[in-house]
């Protein structure tokens, strides 16, 4: 069975900034005048060719669950809603570890790939179907400007070995090592090899669960060598931090009409 994996477990607090409480939302269902115009019903219309959708959710999970109890029967189907507990005290990794954990823990041996994209991200459906075209597993970048304070960096280095860096302070980033390329992720993944990603969240559990989700990754990464991947450049990408993010994003939507 081919899985996607969508966390939306964060507390959206950028988003919500200067916003009086009762009029604050889970940026991933937020709306303005259509309910399909929100981050998860885009995604999930992208994800629909997985037999099984999971959503990890945290940060106003009743509101979550009420919306995904409206949506088409057809999504509805395929969503395997989790919760993370943890979702104000640990990283981003814990919301991944908890969406493997469900998806293996349901279906073991039946899960043959997994697709797994961050809530907050808007991509243009040519460079989407890409990922889920390739038959390897994949890595994704933008062509966003790296900026230290926000950009998640992918890079290879000496030795031909993918990378990952963040500065989770949103400060200077460093890198010590020397790269053959330096690229700005598109924070969405595929992983073809279930067996070798089951062991990396296991093993992310048992040393480093306090870390994001980039940890999981590169765990997977280095147990299958750089060969196994393909790069895949996504045209159109947009991380929505704010309001402002949002409607630059509707008007995307409204010209993809």
């Amino acid at each position: 069975m081919k899985a996607a994996i969508i966390t939306v477990a964060g507390v959206s607090s950028r988003f919500n900034e200067g916003i009086p409480e009762e009029q604050k939302r889970h940026k991933i269902i937020y709306y303005e005048n259509e309910k399909k115009h929100t981050l998860l019903y885009h995604l999930l219309e992208k994800c629909m060719f997985a037999d099984r959708i999971v959503l990890v959710g945290g940060h106003k999970y009743d509101d979550l669950t009420a919306y995904c109890n409206e949506l088409p029967a057809e999504m509805q189907e395929k969503i395997v809603l989790t919760y993370n507990e943890h979702y104000s005290d640990l990283a981003s990794g814990y919301s991944l570890y908890v969406g493997l954990k469900e998806l293996f823990d349901r279906f073991g041996g039946d899960v043959e790939e997994v697709l797994f994209v961050e809530g907050d991200l808007d991509i243009d459906k040519a460079s989407f179907n890409k990922v889920i075209a390739s038959d390897k597993s994949v890595l994704t970048y933008s062509f966003e400007p790296i900026y230290a304070k926000k950009a998640v960096v992918l890079y290879r280095d000496g030795e031909g070995c993918f990378r990952y860096a963040f500065n989770s302070s949103h400060g200077l980033l460093k890198i010590d090592d020397a790269f053959s390329v330096i690229l700005n992720s598109g924070q969405m993944w595929k992983f073809t090899d279930a067996a070798k990603l089951r062991a990396a969240n296991e093993k992310f559990f048992a040393e480093e669960k306090d870390g994001t989700n980039l940890r999981i990754i590169q765990n997977y990464i280095d147990s299958c060598g750089s060969d196994s991947f393909e790069l895949v450049s996504l045209s159109r990408w947009t991380n929505c931090n704010t309001r402002e993010d949002y409607r630059k994003i509707l008007s995307y939507w409204e010209e993809e009409k």
